[in-house]
């Protein structure tokens, strides 16, 4: 009988939609199946959200650590203050606080392997970090939580992977960032990723340009001569099929997208911009590189249309399937290399 794989969900900001995808996403009890579900955050807080939604017969069990987790319930652990007020759609210290001791938790409950994965439901990066949050986002945290520098943010949905090389930067620090050691990191953690957490053999990755027409041969900036195309005819050598640089325009214009396992765009707007567009309902944003699953909805905390029961679970469902899937994939993965080496 195979072992229940052990979900930990912390619960974001508290003023935003956390709490009603989360009760939506389980509110059919056959996503249970083989399945722990433990949710980092406030017992009272839930039970306020609770009263705003239209779920039916929906109850959090509470505990007050992982290694009392039930089966077939949505266990609910107190973190941080125990008297928190929701003040719905609203910025608040009091929720940003709360949402770093949901994540600080979870993350010591993930180290000592009371958890399998986690999937973090969305922040409000300006309130959570007047409680000590210094990072731009929970990608970086978990990076630094790994101590590692090789990651990189994978937003997938149902028509595609994209990463990009500049994440949580400003525009004007973008083409800092667009170097060929930066280049080669990302592409050799999306093509492993690819490999090992989505089982592509020899996975087909699009890179795009920087400048619009990719540069158009320089006319346009000589970024794409000069630092992306030696990059990509270097990472051909080392086995990994990195194809480009695409104009973005035209690229995703033709749906050239279909032709490929994964796309690593530039900048974070050039390549969120359209995968959003095309699809934003089902999008999953995943932590690639780091040696803990971590995965979430790629929605962020909807104050606007928070507490009024408009929310779709469909994101942090897909996300908590695909945190399953990452990890029975490096569970066989582990036991085919070591049957390998018998």
């Amino acid at each position: 009988m195979n072992k229940n794989i052990r979900i930990g969900i912390t619960h974001g900001d508290i003023n935003g939609v956390s709490y009603e995808v989360i009760m939506k996403a389980f509110a059919d009890n056959r996503i249970l199946e083989d399945k722990t579900v433990i949710v980092y955050g406030s017992a009272k807080a839930a039970a306020f959200h609770r009263k705003q939604t239209s779920v039916q017969n929906f109850n959090f069990h509470q505990i007050k650590s992982a290694d009392e987790a039930q089966d077939k319930f949505v266990n609910i652990i107190n973190c941080g203050e125990s008297d928190l007020r929701v003040d719905l759609g609203q910025e608040t210290e009091e929720a940003g606080r709360s949402a770093y001791d949901a994540l600080q938790e979870a993350v010591k409950d993930l180290k000592s392997n009371k958890i399998d994965v986690i999937v973090t439901a969305p922040i409000n990066k300006h309130t959570i970090s007047k409680a000590g949050f210094t990072f731009p986002g929970h990608t970086e945290f978990f990076a630094s939580e790994s101590e590692t520098d090789q990651y990189l943010m994978l937003l997938i949905n149902d028509l595609m992977r994209v990463g990009v090389v500049a994440g949580h930067v400003p525009l004007s620090e973008v083409p800092s960032h667009i170097t060929a050691e930066n280049i080669m990191s990302k592409l050799e953690v999306l093509n492993s990723t690819l490999q090992v957490d989505f089982n592509i053999r020899k996975p087909r990755i699009a890179v795009l340009g920087l400048n619009p027409h990719a540069g158009d041969n320089g006319l346009l900036g000589d970024e794409e001569e000069k630092i992306i195309k030696p990059v990509l005819e270097e990472a051909r050598k080392n086995g990994i099929m990195a194809l480009g640089p695409y104009a973005a325009d035209g690229f995703f214009g033709a749906a050239q997208y279909r032709s490929f396992d994964a796309i690593l765009g530039m900048y974070h707007d050039q390549i969120l911009t359209p995968f959003k567009a095309l699809d934003f309902e089902s999008a999953v944003n995943y932590t690639a590189g780091l040696p803990i699953i971590r995965v979430s909805p790629g929605h962020g905390t909807a104050y606007n249309i928070a507490g009024k029961d408009e929310a779709s679970e469909k994101s942090l469902q897909a996300a908590v399937f695909m945190a399953c899937d990452i990890y029975s994939s490096r569970k066989n993965n582990q036991e085919l290399k070591h049957n390998q080496l018998k």
